[in-house]
């Protein structure tokens, strides 16, 4: 039980990893909420193997990234767009209409690169440092720095 009980807690602390990826490479939210159960489902197998060689926030987005990337191969889309409604979290109380619409924009400019190049700008806008993303994507911090 205390497995079980672990595992929803680090869900719950770092969902919005899982939120961002899934809105990131979802057209609608029956697509988004879906990808997001998919992910959770290949966390929880992987949980047991989980060796703390890395942050969780690490091994999350790689296994995030990795099932995105997976279900978007197996459903052969292209060009899929990002639902702008929910980009923001729980962001209500400090609603910033400028912010807003250049947060649109920038989605809008990200949706229209590749499925690599999504996911190394979403880690760069995270704050995230070449090396760290280059051990979430498998690339080089070279490779990273070369693609961004």
């Amino acid at each position: 039980m205390q497995k079980e009980q672990e595992f929803v807690r680090i869900i719950k602390q770092h969902e919005g990893v899982i939120f961002k990826i899934t809105t990131m490479y979802t057209n609608n939210g029956d697509d988004q909420k879906d990808l997001y159960q998919e992910v959770v489902y290949q966390l929880w197998k992987s949980f047991e193997t989980f060796r703390a060689e890395s942050k969780i926030s690490t091994w999350m987005y790689r296994i995030a990234l990795n099932t995105a990337l997976t279900k978007l191969k197996k459903s052969k889309r292209m060009g899929n767009s990002v639902s702008i409604n929910r980009v923001v979290l729980e962001q209500t109380e400090n609603y910033d209409p400028e912010f807003e619409e250049r947060l649109k924009v920038l989605y809008a400019h990200i949706k229209q690169l590749n499925q690599i190049e999504k996911g190394l700008m979403l880690l760069l806008l995270e704050g995230k440092k070449y090396e760290e993303i280059a051990e979430i994507t498998g690339l080089t911090p070279t490779n990273v720095g070369t693609k961004i």
